[in-house]
């Protein structure tokens, strides 16, 4: 396999798990639009370097899980590319350090940009949310300790999807926080645990036998769909607790347009008995996320 195949690197980004990403960007956006402060360079930069994160990520977990053994036989979901020989260890590790390049290039362009003429405390702190974020990245299941093998992956993607991401968004764009966009941050970070608990719940055999020990093998199958329904209806409910607090518009009804389509798939994930049953959900919680943001953006920057 050649490094320049395109197609392999590709699947090995996993492309499917960027509208979560996204997400985080598109909310944090439109709750500063709506709070009167938007700059396109913002959400351009912002959305760049969410995906460059988010491959980050994908390409370490693929690489580590495999180093690990974890990758094997014995895992339900699709084939991952140093698992199947497609890229090899070496050139894996050079496509980590690229995508590194890349995420610091347009990370650091962006605190540039959502920065100027703030003191220098801010710069810091942005920085050094910008490194956590990448050791986060590779973290995850790199390294002699990696988090994710000790049930922490729920805590990382609750600070750095839902907090990081939509609170740090906002506050480049305005400069300043609110409890209204931290309760959103909560909101998708609370989505997000729900991905990865979908993600744990379908490979929690497999992750078990290889010491990979998540909240979903804490928890069992039966207890992961409790947890998985307290995620996703938590994050509906405090949806509606801001829009209430912060109606204006009734265009910002819009977001309740895609809340059947969760419960749906609560109820769905919750009969399901076959692990392997579990793996389209993952595709369509991150999907109903994405568009969730995309509906409550347009409700809130469209007034009706």
């Amino acid at each position: 396999m050649k490094v320049g195949n395109i197609g392999i690197w590709l699947e090995a980004a996993r492309l499917r798990t960027l509208p979560l990403a996204l997400s985080s960007i598109i909310t944090g956006s439109a709750l500063a639009r709506f709070d009167g402060a938007f700059r396109w360079s913002i959400l351009i930069l912002a959305l760049l370097t969410a995906v460059f994160l988010q491959i980050l990520s994908n390409l370490a977990n693929d690489y580590g899980d495999a180093v690990k053994g974890t990758d094997n036989e014995g895992r339900i979901g699709p084939l991952r590319a140093v698992q199947s020989g497609s890229i090899t260890p070496a050139q894996m590790r050079k496509g980590i350090g690229l995508t590194v390049l890349a995420a610091v290039f347009t990370g650091m362009w962006l605190i540039g940009e959502g920065l100027s003429g703030l003191p220098l405390t801010d710069y810091i702190v942005f920085l050094l949310l910008g490194l956590a974020s990448v050791i986060a990245a590779l973290t995850y299941t790199l390294g002699k300790k990696p988090y994710g093998y000790s049930g922490l992956g729920d805590i990382a993607v609750f600070i750095f999807f839902g907090l990081t991401g939509v609170l740090g968004t906002y506050f480049l764009h305005r400069h300043e926080l609110s409890w209204g966009a931290a309760l959103l941050a909560a909101v998708i970070g609370l989505f997000g645990m729900g991905i990865l608990n979908l993600n744990n719940m379908r490979d929690m055999e497999n992750d078990r036998c290889c010491g990979k020990i998540t909240a979903a093998v804490k928890l069992g199958m039966a207890g992961a769909k409790k947890y998985h329904s307290f995620l996703i209806i938590s994050g509906l409910l405090g949806t509606t607790v801001f829009t209430v607090l912060n109606f204006q518009s009734a265009g910002q009804l819009a977001v309740f347009l895609i809340f059947p389509l969760f419960i749906r798939d609560i109820h769905a994930v919750s009969k399901i008995t076959d692990h392997r049953a579990l793996d389209p959900f993952l595709k369509k919680l991150a999907l109903s996320t994405f568009f969730f943001s995309i509906l409550f953006g347009i409700g809130l920057v469209v007034h009706l």
